[in-house]
């Protein structure tokens, strides 16, 4: 069936997925060949970045394109409910939107129970037409989802594995789509599919696991050869490998789904994730931290025949949290409305959008720490550059400092070395700037 004009935007993402480990991105224990074909047929932008690696944070500004300190400033805050948000614009638009999976933003406090199990209150879920979720959950066979208010409320137990189940309500909800188009009751999609893993723990299907050992895992070379950091980065990392292949398959679940529904040819996949997980390069585990491994995440444009419209290949963009809602705008033909901090990408992608001058850098913070073990116990900010610099400072006092151009896995900070205080000062005048136009407030080094 031919292309109706029509463009809908899907989100696909996982928590704690970094963007070194898809086999499009080179890693050699994965095989995403869904994924890859996403990456071959659109634009795989291997610079996104996650502008503050924590869950809540990241999701508020991803919802809201507004930055953490204005939104969601740490881990188990709520997001204002008069806060708008991108399905607010689509609905403005006439699109129908739907959320499935993992929300993390109603602000509930993990000592006061279990997340799975608190219900949130329906003006904190975005205004999605269909909202079906959690606040959180880590345990992947036990994941509980509700929805709907009043009479129509409801919360129970999914079947089988977390993503699996997920990927059934939104396979269901595309199917769906489609028989309203056969019907001639088309109207445009806007959804979303969070999934909890590769979070920890890494767990998933014995038909993925058993396909990954630590002793068979290929470390990268930044994790240090001390025992027990090899050891736990080889044993998770063998678990969440396995959890990557899943979403995978899944992914390509929805892909086959959008054939079926005579909608492959109209719809824009968006597949990301919220933030990186370190898995013990630098000796580091889990996230909050500012190295490669916890700050990149993947992000890839995919979706459209090739033949249609789309360039396709590897912007060097560095696409950040608040830049997400403005691109799938931007996809569908919508701009940006005046709230949204973030920058539209969608020039990059579609010839019939207009191209605009990208930023030269993109601002990373961490507003308020978690205090849990394997994370950073105090509060930082950084700027990563597309000419390939890296700066991040804590309260007052520099901390890190890398060339990623000549050295990609961060082996040797540059924050204190005298012959390079030009390029620090440049980079913290960045940053000073970054802080200034975002209303943010930290004390900076004195240089």
């Amino acid at each position: 069936m031919p292309s109706s004009g029509v463009k809908n935007a899907i989100w696909i993402f996982g928590d704690q997925h970094r963007a070194q480990a898809l086999s499009c991105n080179g890693d050699p224990n994965l095989n995403t060949p869904n994924i890859d074909r996403l990456s071959a047929e659109g634009q795989n932008y291997e610079r996104a970045v996650s502008g503050f690696p924590l869950c809540c944070p990241y999701r508020g500004s991803l919802l809201t394109s507004r930055y953490p300190h204005e939104c969601v400033p740490g881990h188990e805050y709520p997001i204002p409910p008069e806060m708008p948000t991108v399905a607010d614009v689509f609905n403005d638009h006439g699109f129908d939107t739907a959320y499935f999976g993992k929300w993390h933003l109603g602000g509930f406090k993990e000592r006061d129970g279990r997340a799975a199990m608190y219900i949130i209150p329906p003006e904190q879920r975005g205004r999605f037409h269909t909202w079906v979720g959690y606040e959180n959950n880590n345990s992947q066979w036990d994941c509980w989802v509700h929805g709907g208010e009043g009479a129509n409320a409801f919360h129970h137990r999914l079947p089988g594995y977390e993503t699996d189940a997920l990927t059934d309500l939104m396979v269901d909800y595309i199917l769906e789509r489609g028989k309203a188009r056969r019907a001639g009751r088309a109207k445009p999609f806007f959804a979303v599919l969070s999934v909890q893993p590769p979070h920890n723990p890494y767990l998933a299907p014995a038909e993925w696991m058993v396909h990954h050992t630590p002793a068979q895992v290929q470390l990268r070379p930044n994790v240090p050869p001390v025992d027990w950091v090899q050891t736990r980065a080889r044993r998770e990392l063998a678990g969440a490998y396995a959890q990557i292949e899943n979403l995978d398959w899944n992914v390509g679940r929805i892909r086959q789904a959008l054939v079926e529904a005579e909608l492959d040819l109209d719809t824009h996949i968006i597949f990301f994730s919220d933030h990186g997980d370190i898995h013990g390069s630098h000796g580091q585990f889990l996230k909050t931290a500012p190295w490669e491994e916890a700050t990149r995440v993947p992000f890839i444009v995919g979706g459209l025949h090739p033949q249609y419209e789309g360039r396709s290949g590897r912007p060097d963009a560095l696409i950040n949290h608040v830049d997400v809602a403005p691109t799938t705008l931007g996809l569908c033909g919508i701009d940006k409305p005046a709230w949204m901090r973030g920058h539209d990408y969608s020039g990059l992608r579609l010839p019939s959008r207009p191209q605009t001058e990208c930023p030269d850098s993109a601002f990373i913070q961490s507003v308020i720490p978690t205090g849990h073990s394997d994370s950073v116990d105090r509060p930082w900010r950084a700027v990563v550059t597309r000419d390939g610099w890296k700066y991040v400072v804590l309260e007052g006092q520099p901390w890190l400092m890398f060339d990623l151009n000549l050295d990609p896995y961060e082996l040797v900070n540059l924050a204190h070395n005298s012959r390079f205080k030009a390029e620090r000062r440049r980079l913290q005048e960045r940053l000073a700037q970054w802080i200034a136009d975002t209303g943010d407030a930290f004390a900076l080094p004195t240089l």
